[in-house]
């Protein structure tokens, strides 16, 4: 069984020695991802910046909304809203129309702010009007530390305007994740959409390391700003039992670190030496 008592992290990693994943991250958790029991824990109700994780909130919403399959034009506006913070995007062009489906996976794959963007400005209608939808969503699934400013996690205003905690990330994944469309998309690492009468052809690589360096591992989602630093919502499945997890500012300057803290947590919940498990 995964449940039982939490194990507590100290603020600094701690090695295989003590029984601890050697997480980096200051703020991090680990859950059982069927009924989110939470399994280790290090300052996981502390609010932090979470760079674009914010999009699987962009995402449900979106799917919530339904009708994903109507055509969304990306608006001029984008360019502008992109270079002011030398956002990621998927490539997109002022004036292509893509579906909404499409776009998810613009979005939720190489972690485009530019779909993230138009699929608010859709949905919105406006982009202001669907941070408000963010916002009522995380209350309505009973998120208090979190609250968005920007459909992408970018710093507008500033960099720590838009933050959660890793207890309300793994929350929020863990219904982002009962979405069959949503987890389908976060699973893949490749997607590619051929050219259509408005718009060109696209490849899109997925942002998240783990789901082709940890067998079993089947999303979720990326984040890094200068604020948040690398951050990472993760899922895998091994032996029928699923685990989630959220790691925030596990380094200011490399990706890899992210991906190494979901990486050890998981190691330790799958059952490594000292792990819960045994499906290591």
């Amino acid at each position: 069984m995964l449940s039982g008592a939490v194990a507590d992290a100290a603020p600094a990693p701690s090695g295989s020695a003590s029984g601890q994943p050697a997480v980096l991250a200051p703020f991090a958790e680990l859950a059982d991802g069927t009924t989110g029991a939470p399994l280790w824990t290090r300052a996981a109700q502390t609010r932090a910046p979470m760079g674009s994780i914010a999009k699987v909130m962009t995402a449900l919403v979106v799917l919530q909304s339904g009708d994903i399959d109507r055509p969304v034009t990306v608006p001029q506006s984008v360019i502008p809203y992109d270079n002011a913070a030398g956002a990621s995007t998927a490539g997109l062009v002022p004036g292509e129309v893509l579906t909404a489906r499409q776009l998810l996976y613009a979005m939720l794959i190489p972690s485009g702010c530019d779909a993230a963007y138009s699929l608010a400005a859709s949905y919105g209608p406006g982009v202001d009007a669907f941070i408000g939808k963010m916002n009522a969503t995380a209350q309505q699934l009973g998120l208090a530390d979190t609250h968005f400013t920007d459909v992408s996690g970018l710093p507008y205003p500033t960099g720590n305007s838009t933050y959660s905690t890793p207890a309300d990330l793994v929350r929020l994944g863990m219904a982002a994740m009962a979405i069959p469309a949503f987890r389908d998309i976060v699973s893949l690492p490749i997607y590619h959409v051929d050219a259509g009468p408005g718009h060109r052809d696209h490849t899109w690589q997925n942002s998240d390391a783990l789901l082709t360096s940890y067998p079993g591992a089947i999303g979720i989602k990326t984040g890094s700003t200068n604020a948040a630093g690398y951050c990472l919502l993760f899922e895998a499945v091994r032996g029928g039992h699923t685990l989630i997890g959220a790691v925030l500012d596990s380094s200011a300057v490399s990706g890899a670190a992210a991906t190494d803290d979901a990486r050890q947590l998981l190691d330790w919940g799958f059952g490594g030496p000292f792990g819960l498990l045994g499906y290591l």
